[in-house]
């Protein structure tokens, strides 16, 4: 036995669901990314950010979950399996991956906080600061990082890993990084998840870094630069390569000297010239007998 709704639904929420429902229809990417832990300026910045590009909402699961049942497309539910708690719903007619790449470059640099793990090894650079000597002095060599003074302001000696990848900030280092204006975290929407409606294709654990994917392609340009070079393939990328190498390896033969053949080759080749000196005398000599026998028969 069914209960009636004792309370209407707000009209605030049915047309939330009715908005959400339609954007579901007629965007390309629906994205699910998690806001965990962003302050509210920050929020407000990556909105900025995004404007023109996509359309961000922050709902509870349940108005998300009715304007999925609500859109009528049955492979967009594959989405509610991804939704968990602060996360916000990005609409836009970009790809995925575009989409993607623009909350990455959305992220802003963020200070350390006690407790926080590592994103990589933490280094305090060589060099000066603009500390000034007094409970720094204290607090770097707590931290095992060897200072002089100059001109009145701290220098560090030596560059200082302060925290390893992986590891737990201590409150030492964090306060010394916040003095310093170290910033090692970013702060931005994460994706979790993509859904394309167009093609029906549900994306999840989307990591986008155009920095290593850079490198990635320059280390293969080489490597296939190189083999194509060896086995003198040419083409735009590898002519100056291949003429190069033409180029060194005609100096090379020209700076070669001229082989002197052994003393056994050398008697050899001696004794072949005089076989082939006799062997021509005595033709020519037979040619002479032979042409006086002529001249006999035609006297006679």
């Amino acid at each position: 036995m069914t209960t009636k709704r004792q309370t209407p639904i707000p009209n605030q929420k049915i047309k939330s669901v009715e908005e959400l429902s339609e954007l579901i229809k007629n965007k390309k990417t629906i994205l699910i990314a998690s806001i965990k832990n962003i302050p509210a300026s920050q929020f407000q910045e990556i909105g900025k950010k995004l404007r023109g590009k996509a359309i961000v909402k922050v709902l509870k699961k349940s108005l998300i979950f009715r304007a999925i049942d609500c859109s009528g497309d049955d492979a967009v539910k594959k989405l509610k399996e991804q939704a968990m708690d602060s996360v916000a719903v990005l609409f836009s007619d970009l790809d995925s991956f575009e989409l993607a790449s623009e909350l990455e470059e959305s992220k802003s640099p963020a200070k350390a906080k006690a407790g926080q793990e590592a994103p990589e090894d933490i280094e305090i650079p060589e060099g000066p600061t603009d500390l000034v000597p007094g409970p720094a002095v204290s607090e770097l060599g707590a931290l095992g990082i060897q200072i002089k003074i100059e001109k009145g302001k701290i220098h560090i000696k030596n560059a200082k890993v302060i925290a390893k990848q992986g590891e737990k900030i201590s409150q030492g280092a964090a306060a010394l990084m916040s003095k310093l204006d170290i910033k090692p975290f970013s702060i931005g929407f994460i994706p979790l998840c993509a859904f394309d409606t167009k093609e029906g294709k549900l994306y999840l654990d989307i990591k986008i870094d155009k920095q290593a994917t850079i490198e990635e392609l320059k280390t293969a340009y080489n490597k296939a630069l190189g083999f194509s070079v060896e086995i003198g393939y040419a083409s735009e990328d590898t002519i100056k390569f291949l003429i190069g190498r033409a180029n060194a390896h005609a100096k090379a033969l020209e700076n070669l000297k001229p082989v002197e053949p052994k003393e056994k080759e050398k008697s050899e080749i001696k004794e072949n010239e005089k076989d082939g000196e006799e062997k021509g005398e005595e033709s020519e000599k037979e040619n002479t007998q032979t042409e006086n026998k002529f001249e006999e028969e035609e006297n006679e």
